[in-house]
């Protein structure tokens, strides 16, 4: 296991260079830049630049230079740590989205585990219990969790909230705690913060679950070394959660690892929607005024949790799994 491990961390690298390839050419593939931006927002509010005064920006931003050279720049502070320089907030990428991945990670994270939580008991009663009412409902629900995207159930969270619970909604803490110094009180103001969030972003994953837990459970029920421990004369409750449910679960692992980036993405615009201190708004905005270091250091990240979470996937696949190996 641990030589495979070593494999997949080495495989790691050279994909990680063809993803920050990919991702800077296609940030830098319009053909405007952050001065252009600049330039139009001046237009916008009556002023007017020069020919001069643009060609100096762009010096002293290096977009004078060739594409291939503001990669080498990127990737090489990347190497030392370093993100590179937003434009547009005159910070260094580093410490300015420091924060908000943390957010992002958490509440990716949370969303992770109600989404395990609620899936694995509702699709064990539904495939135990098929056909019935209650399945035939959570059923209904579970085709209604997957049609919906995140951020509408978080504009109708908005809408209930603020129009009849008269509630404030948006943001991770309380007016005048977020400044405040780390403390249980901040820390049970941030969990509170951080339950709806985590439903809405968790509601469609947790049906594609459910569905996933449901059909695997009843076709691992009809097979034939189930049929044996029933004849053995071993309790269901035995039998279903030791034997069928171990076997059933390895599909859910594996979707486990491509969550994660669904997950990123979705708390990317649940943050927007729900004015959550994710890397959304900042991602969204790096975009539109095509500052490209931060917004290529963003997506580089997404790339980096998607080989990670498949990795952790593969792994505790083989740790439930005992027949996999991997040489």
């Amino acid at each position: 296991m641990l030589a495979y491990v070593i494999r997949r961390l080495a495989a790691m690298i050279p994909t990680l260079i063809i993803a920050s390839m990919l991702i800077f050419a296609i940030i830098r593939l319009p053909p405007a830049d952050f001065v252009t931006t600049l330039v139009a927002q001046a237009a916008q509010s009556g002023s007017s630049s020069d020919q001069a005064s643009m060609a100096a920006l762009r010096h002293q931003y290096g977009l004078d230079q060739p594409l291939y050279v503001q990669y080498l720049r990127w990737i090489g502070g990347l190497l030392h740590g370093d993100l590179g320089y937003s434009f547009e907030w005159q910070r260094p990428v580093g410490p300015l989205i420091q924060a908000q991945l943390l957010y992002t990670v958490l509440l990716s994270l949370a969303s992770m585990v109600f989404m395990w939580v609620i899936a694995l008991p509702i699709g064990i009663y539904s495939a135990t219990h098929q056909y019935s009412l209650l399945d035939h409902l959570l059923t209904l629900i579970g085709f209604l969790g997957l049609s919906v995207p995140d951020f509408m159930l978080g504009l109708i969270y908005l809408f209930i909230s603020a129009f009849y619970f008269h509630q404030p909604v948006g943001g991770l803490f309380s007016p005048g705690m977020e400044s405040a110094p780390w403390s249980l009180a901040k820390a049970l103001d941030l969990f509170n913060h951080l339950i709806w969030p985590t439903i809405i972003l968790g509601l469609g994953g947790t049906a594609q679950l459910i569905r996933i837990m449901r059909a695997n459970l009843l076709d691992i029920l009809g097979q034939q070394f189930i049929t044996t421990a029933r004849a053995k004369g071993l309790r269901e409750a035995v039998v279903i959660n030791k034997y069928a449910v171990r076997v059933a679960i390895n599909p859910l692992i594996s979707v486990m690892g491509m969550q994660i980036p669904n997950l990123i993405s979705g708390a990317t615009i649940l943050g927007i929607v729900l004015s959550i201190p994710t890397v959304g708004p900042l991602l969204l905005r790096a975009l539109i005024d095509v500052d490209m270091y931060l917004a290529g250091s963003i997506l580089l990240f997404a790339v980096i949790l998607l080989m990670v979470g498949n990795l952790i996937a593969d792994i505790c696949l083989a740790w439930v799994d005992p027949r996999i190996r991997y040489e």
